[in-house]
């Protein structure tokens, strides 16, 4: 493998803050773990455990029909017992507190979805950290950033949600001898960055089936990047059934086994 000239002692150290940032990050009131349910909107009305009124997706918006008695804390509310709340971009997403509990409604695909999120959920206080290889310097490697959009379809962890998206470009790189190169994606909120979403031969093994990622920062000159494999990430599908992930693009399959990162969660792993 190529590998950058790095300092053993400051990558450990580096690492091992990475990794308490991470765990911080899962568990944290906008992390993954909160979130205790997710339900998909149609034009039928439901009863959303927890939640005031009967939820529904209507032309209109995200429509919330209340009981005599129930409140939602919106602007939108106006006494008459029907709330029409305006939908999220696509991709995007509305918070609304809730009497300890925070209401997120999420427009992915052609779907109104709501998940609810409580900071006391059982998942938080049972977290106990994700496990990781051990951090070798090895598996942190020079590539070359090949610069060049594409639009493609990301398919998500559900079967119902996909979205288009443009590709910035690719990014090559050596491992035990070979070529691979992983089509990237903006890292949406990470200016100067790209995001590689990949699979490889530890997947579903010792690591989450659906995918790892990586974030690799583009080159301010030139063409050499950085791929650190000992960071690669789990998406928040890999702790959760209520997640959205978007799955790796064609061709983002690496048939060796990179034994670096972090490793399937507990929580996957009973």
């Amino acid at each position: 493998m190529s590998t950058p000239v790095i300092d053993d002692t400051a990558f450990l150290a580096d690492w091992r803050r990475w990794r308490e940032e991470r765990d911080r990050a899962v568990a944290a009131p906008d992390g993954i773990l909160p979130v205790v349910s997710i339900d998909y909107l149609t034009a039928e009305p439901v009863v959303i455990d927890r939640l005031p009124g009967r939820w529904s997706s209507q032309p209109e918006g995200v429509v919330v029909d209340l009981a005599e008695g129930e409140r939602l804390d919106v602007a939108e509310a106006d006494g008459s017992g029907r709330v029409v709340l305006d939908r999220p971009a696509p991709g995007g997403s509305r918070r609304i507190a809730q009497e300890g509990l925070t209401i997120e409604l999420v427009r992915g695909g052609d779907w109104d979805i709501v998940r609810v999120r409580d900071a006391a959920a059982p998942a938080v206080a049972a977290f106990r950290g994700t496990p990781a290889y051990e951090p070798d310097p090895a598996w942190r490697v020079v590539g070359r950033w090949v610069p060049g959009e594409s639009a493609l379809t990301v398919d998500t962890v559900s079967d119902r949600v996909s979205r288009e998206s443009v590709s910035p470009g690719a990014v090559e790189f050596t491992l035990r001898g070979r070529t691979f190169r992983l089509v990237a994606l903006p890292a949406h909120g990470v200016p100067g960055h790209v995001v590689l979403l990949f699979r490889d031969a530890t997947s579903g093994i010792t690591t989450y089936a659906a995918q790892r990622e990586l974030l690799v920062q583009l080159p301010a000159s030139g063409d050499e990047v950085v791929v650190d494999f000992t960071r690669a990430y789990n998406k928040p599908c890999a702790y959760s059934d209520f997640a959205l992930c978007p799955l790796p693009p064609a061709g983002n399959v690496l048939d060796i086994a990179v034994e670096a990162g972090e490793r399937t969660p507990y929580e996957r792993s009973r």
